[in-house]
């Protein structure tokens, strides 16, 4: 039986994968959910019981400060339990490849969206002694080939993330960051899909140069993906992290997650390259060299 808690909960990137699979689960507890989506479409399939959709492009302004409007006279007066911060892209291409607007998109949305809400409702978090959650990845702690955008943005979460737990702590809002490995997702599907139209884009030389990777890298995501935890288990370790009484201050999702969050911080970097690399040699089109450190 679901028991009311009379507080809201605001997740970003709610409309498919993690983020609907947390609202669920947290409107399933009894939360009020205030699940954000970028179109009305996602909006009809989300509603249900304890389950608000609310439009939220973490890049616009406006609807950051409409959402904020919307915790803040609440009808119910309910307070702000947790602002669970997950909506993310992903474009995978060397660094010498992938331009400086798909660079500033996904720091836009990975990171600066975030910051940006996290600033909007923090009044409302200061007043119930609420919590920020931040859905980093295990990217935030290792980068491979042709993630450097991606990861750079989650290292960046982690290292905002921290600083944040530390001036927030003595005023009673508790930050945690929870860190996913494979999970069975959409935004694993659109990655691909955009890794291979930069495949499709290169010309002869950067064929040459990063065709083979490219395809080692398209080939590992699928399988990793494939492999990974279904986002209903996900959900529930979100879900936990945003609500129980005494949050670690990190989480990770999956064994995968664990183990290398562990390696990165115990191996020199020279043989978390070779592991690395020998993680993702198999993937290479037969016959042709593989192309990565290690």
């Amino acid at each position: 039986m679901t028991t009311s808690h009379e507080e809201l909960v605001l997740i970003s990137g709610a409309s498919t994968g993690m983020g609907a699979a947390t609202a669920r689960e947290l409107a399933r507890r009894g939360y009020h959910v205030l699940a954000g989506v970028r179109r009305e479409s996602d909006a009809d399939a989300l509603r249900a019981p304890n389950l608000e959709p609310v439009l939220l492009d973490i890049t616009d302004p406006a609807e950051i400060e409409a959402v904020a409007r919307r915790i803040t006279t609440d009808p119910a007066r309910r307070p702000l339990r947790a602002v669970i911060n997950n909506a993310g892209i992903a474009i995978n291409a060397p660094v010498e490849l992938l331009s400086m607007a798909q660079w500033r998109e996904q720091f836009e949305v990975n990171f600066f969206g975030h910051v940006a809400v996290t600033q909007a409702v923090l009044p409302a978090l200061h007043a119930a002694s609420g919590r920020v959650v931040n859905i980093s990845s295990i990217g935030g702690k290792v980068a491979m080939p042709t993630y450097g955008a991606y990861a750079g943005a989650k290292f960046a979460m982690e290292a905002m993330s921290d600083a944040l737990r530390r001036e927030l702590a003595p005023h009673g809002v508790q930050v945690v960051v929870v860190e996913p490995g494979g999970v069975r997702t959409e935004m694993a599907g659109h990655g691909v899909a955009r890794a291979n139209e930069i495949l499709a884009g290169l010309s002869p030389v950067e064929r040459g140069r990063y065709g083979g990777l490219l395809h080692a890298i398209v080939s590992h995501a699928t399988a990793f993906t494939k492999s990974g935890l279904p986002a209903e288990t996900a959900g529930r370790i979100i879900a936990d992290a945003a609500t129980v009484r005494r949050p670690r201050t990190r989480y990770t999702i999956g064994r995968d997650a664990a183990v290398l969050t562990r390696l990165s911080r115990l191996l020199p970097d020279r043989v978390l390259d070779r592991l690395l690399a020998a993680d993702l040699r198999p993937h290479f089109p037969k016959g042709q060299p593989a192309t990565v450190a290690g």
